[in-house]
């Protein structure tokens, strides 16, 4: 059984989600070391949800209390945050509506900006994660994968990416009226993973030239060499922070990369180096109260928080957090909303129904041997040198099987797959072993080997 227990914008502060993104890779090992009956699990972490899928053992009593409690008992050993403070800040979905919720995340409708195309990259790359670690299972592949094929048929079928915007593009659309012209503005943007080249492309298609990178783990220059920008070291960052009109974060560090002792160091450095010209551009701004005429706008889009928030304190300096810009994020385009709801719905009924016929597949197995086998010692018992009536019974099996192996297709279909086994138990003393139950016990044979 999947199971999955979901934190987001949508049912936490941006304070709790920001202590549950910290250490986040540690947790799914946690999880999968729970109890024997965790198959795998797999950690969604981006700046607006906390996100554990989990694939449970069935038959397990109380399966679902066993998830939940891996999974608070992993996020509270990674992230310091128990259980109590997590109450009421989580939901659990358990089931088929796993894939739905899944594949709508994927699809960019749960996000703050929806359609927002950042999250896709994200969700691959949770299980590239899970896989490292060795967290995965069939299942959560399954899963996964066949979300990256949702959210590409949202994207090729709507006109949702089109319409939502992401994080990075919303902040520039809040800074907007205040940037005179973006092809002068002085820009620092610290951060050099994928967030950060998503970023650079907004600063770019709106006109900004003059970009310089600074990567506090020490890829500034490859990724600016990558890119044709500027860049600067850790003994620079200081002076580059103070002379930038806009400063954007989007590192995945632990801590504070800027803070109001940086900036103001910065200024104090830029003073000695230059003070004609910073008396100068103090006393005649371009437009008093625009940036790049007087005043700088740090974007903190880094969770946890990239930027200490006693930068705002800091003269002509203001603060645009996630916080702040999640509370201008736009209304879902509704038609593309449902269009797209539309397609996540019947990707995951497809997905719900292919996971049936798998399960009936050793049913299907077990049923064919069982009559076969039957056939089998009614052949050696008649068996004729013509080969006449091995013929006829081969084909009387083959038509006695035909029909509950179609039925088996037909009740997979419609969700049934336990009907189907409990009928060969009932009326063939079959009992099939069921996928898990297979691993389980080749497993204790090669043990025993």
């Amino acid at each position: 059984m999947l199971l999955c227990v979901t934190a987001s914008h949508k049912t936490a502060d941006f304070d709790l989600l920001e202590r549950l993104s910290v250490h986040t890779s540690d947790i799914a090992p946690l999880i999968a070391e729970h109890d024997a009956c965790v198959r795998g699990a797999v950690v969604l972490a981006t700046c607006n949800r906390f996100e554990a899928y989990l694939d449970m053992d069935d038959p397990v009593t109380a399966v679902e209390a066993v998830g939940v409690e891996a999974a608070l008992l992993a996020i509270e050993a990674a992230t310091g945050v128990d259980a109590h403070e997590f109450e009421g800040s989580y939901r659990v979905v358990t089931g088929p509506p796993v894939a739905e919720h899944l594949f709508s995340v994927a699809s960019g409708l749960e996000s703050v900006v929806v359609g927002e195309g950042e999250i896709a990259g994200q969700v691959r790359r949770a299980l590239g994660e899970a896989r490292r670690h060795g967290t995965s299972s069939p299942e959560l592949e399954r899963l996964f994968q066949r979300a990256s094929e949702a959210q590409r048929g949202v994207k090729n079928a709507t006109a949702l990416s089109r319409a939502g915007r992401s994080l990075v593009r919303l902040a520039l659309d809040l800074a907007d009226s205040r940037v005179t012209d973006w092809s002068d503005l002085q820009v620092l943007l610290v951060g050099t993973g994928a967030y950060a080249a998503a970023t650079l492309a907004a600063l770019r298609d709106r006109g900004a030239d003059h970009i310089t990178v600074h990567s506090p783990s020490g890829r500034g220059h490859r990724f600016a060499t990558k890119h044709g920008l500027a860049w600067t070291d850790a003994a620079g960052f200081a002076r580059t922070a103070a002379a930038a009109d806009l400063v954007i974060t989007c590192t995945s560090a632990d801590h504070h990369v800027l803070d109001a002792r940086v900036l103001t160091e910065g200024r104090g450095a830029l003073a000695e180096e230059m003070p004609a010209a910073a008396e100068a551009a103090s006393a005649c701004p371009a437009m008093p109260g625009a940036y790049g005429g007087g005043r700088t706008l740090v974007v903190d889009l880094g969770l946890p928080r990239n930027v200490d928030p006693d930068v705002a304190t800091v003269a002509g300096v203001d603060l645009l957090d996630l916080e702040t810009i999640r509370l201008h994020a736009p209304l879902d385009e509704l038609q593309a909303t449902d269009a797209a709801r539309e397609i996540v719905r019947d990707a995951a009924a497809r997905f719900a129904q292919v996971g049936e016929r798998q399960n009936l597949t050793p049913a299907v197995v077990a049923l064919r041997a069982h009559v076969f086998g039957i056939l089998e010692s009614e052949i050696e018992r008649l068996r004729d040198d013509d080969g006449r009536t091995e013929q006829a019974l081969r084909h009387l099996v083959g038509r006695l099987v035909h029909t509950p192996t179609v039925r088996a297709q037909e009740l997979a279909t419609q969700g049934r797959a336990a009907d189907y086994v409990a009928a060969l138990d009932a009326l063939f003393g079959i009992t099939p072993a069921m996928p898990q139950e297979r691993g389980d016990a080749e497993g204790r044979d090669a043990a025993s080997a």
